[in-house]
């Protein structure tokens, strides 16, 4: 930057020609200095094509989108002709503003004047209808240009990853008539991408295994074979590719992070930010959406509560709505619902999970007085709730033996809001029915089910057995959850508790013994407590700045 001035004043005291002042808003744009650019802009007394398409490219990288817009009116009055670089900042700019309408515009403007289309070109117009949301438009772009490459191929497949549209991302990948063009590392990382989203393993190590025989195995390749392994549940692949990774960045972090929290292994994420912590890095928002959902799940209190406060002094609380929902979700299920409404009630920005998220947190402490009344408060708000929020309502309705307001809320959810009930929904009205002892009822609710019933049910439907001892319907129950899976050994345990309960203890040996034969076994569980007074594992540092 320093030499870069030091041109600037000996332009000033020369002869400034157009050439060597657009050479200078190139440079200031590329230094992050888009006043001087402006300026030295400003100062031309001759502008081309080339010093147009200089100031315009340099709003675009400066995040000045609407000033980009404004100068491209500005250039045709002043009937200078675009060429492909201009035009590719332009419809750049359409992108980051999400500006369909001029997106679509400018794209008109280059087919009707004919103006050649390069790979940067159509590159930027295909990422300009994915960042607008207009999948359909880039693919119909994508189809109708004379010929791809690999260019061009490549950001259809990254738009439709980034899209959530995996199945799609594949298809184009395997199409026949794609076959001469091979993929490159940017292409690899995207199909992982997409193979993870769809938890399709087969497909990931097909991928992976290319990726190989192309040697395209470079840093973003890795972190999306992380990424896809952990999705996948093949979680020691995940964590084996992480170690061969001498220079780990956040995303890598990021990435096993996130794969040992969504495969249960809440421990081993703990363990592994202290070990990124004590490595100097620094997390982010995604980070700690991890991390807050690890404590959730082992009820780490004073880990969670510590990170609270780092990411109060770090400013990373309202970073992303996902963080604030992560933390008022590890409150609730610590049981501090007080402090999961303050969360809740600070968050500028709120989603269907979060509201989601608080009112099944009211659920779990057993109060569907709150719950229910956070559920009126978000349709007052017009906001239209999910199933996700609808499977919360009648949580807390079953839990607190609701009964008729679970009714209600179901036959609401079916009807006014024309949602096909899950088996999740299922399960709340059957663990509801067997709760309030109507288990005749529940069992023939499962019977006159459209879908086929899972285990989730006839759990449901033991346990209320188990509550009112009624020990022939839970045997119907058993007899049911064998037939589906014989080899599920928490439902044994189930079984063997409801026979202990009514003092049937030779058939509990019987069990116990069974599960013996079948190799099945429940591990016992262990408590923060017992982590944190382990010698290899402190957490005292764990939410202390790098």
């Amino acid at each position: 930057m320093k030499e870069g001035k030091c041109i600037a004043m000996f332009v000033k005291v020369g002869n400034p020609d157009s050439f060597v002042q657009t050479g200078l808003v190139d440079m200031y744009a590329k230094c992050r200095q888009i006043k001087c650019a402006r300026k030295v802009f400003g100062e031309i007394l001759y502008r081309n094509v080339v010093s147009w398409t200089s100031m315009l490219a340099g709003y675009v990288q400066n995040n000045c989108s609407k000033e980009a817009l404004v100068l491209f009116n500005r250039m045709r009055e002043a009937m200078v002709e675009s060429n492909q670089f201009t035009l590719g900042s332009l419809v750049t700019a359409c992108g980051k503003l999400g500006a369909l309408h001029q997106g679509k515009w400018v794209h008109g403007y280059i087919i009707k004047t004919g103006i050649e289309l390069n790979s940067y070109l159509v590159t930027a117009i295909l990422d300009m209808y994915v960042k607008c949301g207009s999948l359909r438009d880039a693919r119909s772009a994508f189809d109708a240009l004379p010929s791809v490459d690999l260019v061009s191929w490549t950001a259809m497949i990254v738009g439709y990853s980034q899209s959530g549209f995996p199945d799609e991302a594949l298809k184009l990948f395997v199409d026949k008539r794609r076959f001469g063009i091979l993929p490159n590392a940017v292409t690899i990382a995207s199909l992982l991408s997409a193979c993870a989203q769809l938890s399709n393993l087969s497909a990931g190590r097909l991928v992976h295994s290319l990726g190989i025989q192309l040697g395209l195995i470079d840093p973003t390749v890795i972190n999306a074979l992380v990424d896809m392994y952990a999705k996948c549940g093949v979680i020691r692949a995940a964590s084996y590719i992480f170690e061969t990774v001498s220079d780990k960045n956040l995303i890598a972090w990021n990435s096993i992070l996130s794969g040992y929290s969504q495969n249960g292994l809440a421990y081993d994420a703990l363990e592994l930010f202290h070990q990124m912590r004590s490595n100097s890095v620094s997390p982010d928002a995604v980070t700690l959406v991890s991390i807050f959902s690890a404590c959730a799940s082992v009820g780490a209190f004073q880990v969670g509560s510590s990170l609270h406060a780092y990411t109060m002094k770090n400013g990373l609380l309202s970073s992303s709505v996902y963080v604030g929902t992560a933390l008022l979700n590890f409150y609730a299920k610590c049981g501090d619902s007080k402090s999961a409404r303050v969360v809740f009630d600070n968050m500028g920005e709120k989603n269907t999970v979060t509201w989601s998220a608080m009112i099944g947190g009211y659920g779990i402490q057993g109060d569907s007085c709150g719950s229910l009344a956070l559920f009126n408060d978000m349709v007052k708000e017009n906001l239209e709730p999910n199933e996700v929020i609808f499977t919360a309502i009648l949580s807390a309705c079953g839990h607190t033996g609701r009964l008729g307001e679970g009714w209600k809320y179901f036959n609401s959810m079916c009807k006014d809001y024309k949602f096909v009930p899950s088996m999740k929904h299922y399960a709340c009205m059957v663990h509801m029915l067997a709760r309030a002892g109507r288990l005749e009822e529940a069992l023939d609710f499962i019977d006159k089910l459209p879908i086929k019933p899972d285990l989730s049910l006839f759990g449901a439907l033991l346990h209320g057995c188990g509550l009112h001892s009624r020990f022939d319907l839970g045997e119907v129950a058993i007899k049911k959850m064998l037939d589906i899976h014989p080899d599920k050994a928490c439902y044994y345990v189930l079984i063997s508790n409801l026979y202990a309960l009514d003092g049937r203890w030779s058939q509990v040996n019987e069990v116990r013994e069974l599960m013996k034969q079948r190799g099945l076994s429940k591990d016992p569980g262990c408590s923060i407590t017992e982590m944190e007074n382990n010698n290899t594992l402190s957490f005292s540092g764990v939410a202390c700045p790098a």
